[in-house]
């Protein structure tokens, strides 16, 4: 029986750099040497899968190596499928990659489908990124518009919990979930203060743990048409000029590998990219 750690990056808002933290994580964990195996299922959009396609011609055009995942391709045909239809291709997908890989890393569209949802419920851990104000907020809780003081959690993070109760009962065994605070502003302000303590308040409410994600970076979109990421740079693979942006860009990569439990990025490899 298959022993691979399932990883679904997800909530059900565009915009919030699912594909980019997914992407990220990836790589890390192929530099650490880990078998990855990768789902899209964001089958209208399926920017993870261009990304690694990407690679692969940047790679081959340029004779370069870089680690590649195990790609299990859902087609953009199945948008308009049934949910039965659906999820037998996700469950066919899913299998094969479990059986195949160290991780299983699962990009879910920004919308609630059955494949998403199907996914939320095999997670081992759930990884969600939001941005740094309540329009994304609002995805997880909701606030009062007065006080600004939590009522209850959103849709998705019942979705969440519900996952993590049928899973605790089928298996005894329980899904992890990180918000991930991603594209933070590069200054503090009072707004960021007001949805920390909300953040903070509904962690406890639902569960979560709060790790910190990417900034908002122009090496992160410099580097994606490549597919490539902060990761890939070394010296023989530096299809931009390097600057100490790029420096600051390789720590916050390990701190969310740290914040998600997760190993990668191996100090060496850290040291020749510089």
């Amino acid at each position: 029986m298959s022993q691979a750690k399932v990883i679904v990056v997800g909530n059900e808002k565009g915009g919030a750099g699912k594909s980019t933290i997914a992407i990220h994580i990836a790589t890390a964990l192929l530099h650490s040497g880990a078998k990855v195996a990768t789902l899209d299922l964001d089958v209208r959009q399926q920017s993870m899968a261009h990304f690694f396609a990407h690679r692969r011609a940047w790679l081959d055009a340029n004779g370069a190596v870089a680690p590649m995942p195990l790609e299990f391709l859902l087609g953009p045909e199945l948008a308009k499928a049934p949910d039965e239809e659906a999820l037998a291709h996700f469950d066919d997908a899913f299998a094969k990659a479990s059986d195949q890989a160290d991780f299983v890393l699962v990009d879910t569209p920004g919308s609630d489908t059955a494949i998403g949802r199907a996914a939320h419920g095999r997670a081992d851990l759930i990884v969600t990124p939001m941005n740094d104000s309540f329009v994304d907020f609002d995805m997880l809780g909701v606030v009062d518009p007065v006080s600004l003081e939590l009522k209850r959690p959103s849709l998705y993070s019942e979705t969440v919990w519900n996952s993590r109760k049928v899973r605790a009962v089928e298996t005894g065994k329980s899904i992890d979930w990180v918000v991930l605070r991603n594209r933070l502003a590069p200054t503090e302000a009072r707004n960021r203060k007001r949805l920390d303590e909300r953040v903070q308040a509904l962690s406890r409410r639902v569960g979560f743990r709060v790790g910190p994600g990417l900034r908002d970076r122009v090496i992160y979109r410099e580097l994606f048409p490549f597919g490539l990421t902060i990761a890939d740079l070394s010296p023989t693979i530096r299809p931009v000029a390097m600057s100490l942006q790029h420096v600051a860009a390789r720590q916050e990569l390990r701190a969310l590998m740290g914040a998600l439990g997760l190993s990668g990025l191996d100090g060496a490899e850290l040291l020749a990219a510089q």
